[in-house]
């Protein structure tokens, strides 16, 4: 049987498992607007993690390794897996470049290219995370058709934005 949500523990065991890597990365998603926040607002399916795509050969490896098992692949744009204990993963591999901007591959071949202060660092149960910012939430929550969970995340982040203000 498959675990269908991830709750703090299983967030806090991946963040360990990629700092023990020490690979560059970023909360994103659900979970990331939660560690915005600083309170679980919701159940989560996943944990998000945006990466330094030049570990991704040794990040799955570590992860298959661990008992994680890749659900999908849409390399070089995503990687889902799943931990029978820890639930989902949903890794997505990040080109960095030494201005702190990055870009992210897309389906039709091109990439998304994002603002170095998209990435950021907030504090979550008396953890500091990095994780992507508001202003980087609010475009990545842009561009597809919303669930609900997503209305939920967005809300959040409109009221994170106009605190900044």
């Amino acid at each position: 049987m498959k675990k269908e949500t991830t709750g703090q523990k299983d967030l806090f065991e991946v963040l360990d498992f990629m700092e023990e890597l020490d690979i560059t990365y970023w909360l994103d998603g659900g979970w990331g607007v939660d560690v915005l926040i600083g309170r679980q607002t919701r159940e989560h399916r996943d944990v998000d993690i945006n990466f330094d795509s030049r570990h991704t050969d040794g990040l799955l490896d570590a992860l298959l390794a661990a008992g994680y098992v890749i659900e999908t692949d849409w390399r070089p744009v995503r990687i889902e897996l799943h931990h029978p204990e820890r639930g989902y993963l949903d890794i997505h591999p990040f080109v960095l470049s030494k201005d702190g901007t990055a870009k992210q591959a897309d389906l039709e071949g091109g990439w998304y290219e994002f603002e170095a202060d998209y990435f950021g660092r907030a504090v979550f149960a008396g953890r500091e995370i990095p994780c992507i910012s508001a202003k980087g939430q609010e475009i990545f929550h842009a561009g597809y058709e919303p669930r609900e969970v997503d209305l939920h995340d967005m809300k959040i982040i409109e009221e994170l934005l106009k605190n900044e203000s």
